[in-house]
């Protein structure tokens, strides 16, 4: 039989744990702003924003993706985005022949422009995947962006803007990307229809 108990405790711990992010968000609007400026630099530019992850970090991307692809709350046109983990030929492909710690870099060198946004999603900031597509897109002279946790990890000092949630837990990272991206679309829905 389930405790009751046990789980109403939890509950609350994870909502404290919820209050105490979302209490520090307003801590991140400058870099907020910044990604937004990039986001429609890169758009009006003729660029696409593209995103990558892994596991969740890889849920998360498809989704934002979406959202500029299809809409977020506004009737508007399209806005270029794609994301580099739903192409399952590719990733098995790449990952087979060559190594899983290149398989988004392989992908940023074929599809990305200097137009470009390229943001990748790490909550550790020390997966060489995301790590390595990120050094490749500054090559290629791409706006990068790392969305990621903990102390920033190595991406820290790769991304041109990593924004770096300060928190230990996983989800509650992602959480936090996901608040960002959201208001990212949100806001981009303002931008372009005016």
């Amino acid at each position: 039989m389930v405790n009751t108990n046990n789980l109403a405790a939890t509950y609350l711990d994870s909502l404290a744990r919820h209050r105490a992010l979302f209490d520090v968000m307003d801590t991140y609007q400058q870099q907020a702003t910044e990604l937004l400026a990039a986001c429609h630099q890169a758009l009006q530019a003729g660029g696409k924003v593209v995103w990558f992850g892994n596991g969740g970090s890889a849920a998360d991307a498809q989704h934002l993706a979406a959202e500029f692809v299809v809409r977020y709350k506004k009737e508007r046109g399209p806005l270029a985005s794609i994301a580099l983990t739903t192409d399952t030929s590719i990733l098995t492909a790449h990952s087979n022949d060559y190594h899983f710690d290149t398989v988004f870099e392989r992908q940023v060198q074929a599809l990305c422009k200097p137009e470009d946004l390229v943001i990748g999603l790490t909550t550790s900031g020390t997966s060489a995947n995301i790590n390595l597509a990120l050094k490749a897109a500054n090559e290629i002279g791409a706006y990068t962006v790392a969305l990621t946790g903990r102390d920033g990890g190595e991406v820290k000092n790769i991304a041109k803007l990593p924004i770096i949630i300060a928190n230990d837990e996983t989800a509650r990272i992602q959480e936090a990307h996901m608040f960002i991206g959201h208001w990212l679309c949100e806001a981009l829905d303002l931008l372009v229809a005016e």
